[in-house]
């Protein structure tokens, strides 16, 4: 993520998708960046300068609630793409504020 762009980080991550704020070793704290915590692992975003989103690297977040998240993010005034491409899995694609590619993974089992 670019540098000083924390607020961002926090409202896309932690507001919209619901992930919650893991407290920085203070070593790491100063290097700028935000960890959250997703289910059992953790997203860990970085401080690179000069930065550039990566054009396929992503990470997917299988989320429970699916289609309640993604109205949401719509209302926001985000693009949520859907997508079809893999048969028997529901799935879209966000960009977050850094232009970061985030694939969402259906894991509602009612759908």
């Amino acid at each position: 993520m670019p540098r000083g762009k924390e607020a961002e980080a926090r409202h896309f991550y932690g507001q919209l998708l619901g992930l919650r704020e893991l407290p920085k070793p203070p070593i790491q704290a100063a290097r700028g960046g935000v960890w959250f915590q997703c289910g059992n692992q953790e997203l860990h975003l970085g401080v690179e300068e000069p930065f550039a989103p990566a054009r396929k690297a992503h990470p997917a977040l299988v989320v429970t609630e699916y289609e309640a998240l993604l109205c949401q993010l719509r209302s926001a005034g985000l693009l949520v793409a859907d997508d079809t491409t893999m048969p028997g899995v529901i799935r879209a694609f966000v960009s977050d504020p850094f232009s970061k590619r985030v694939e969402l993974l259906c894991g509602d089992s009612a759908l």
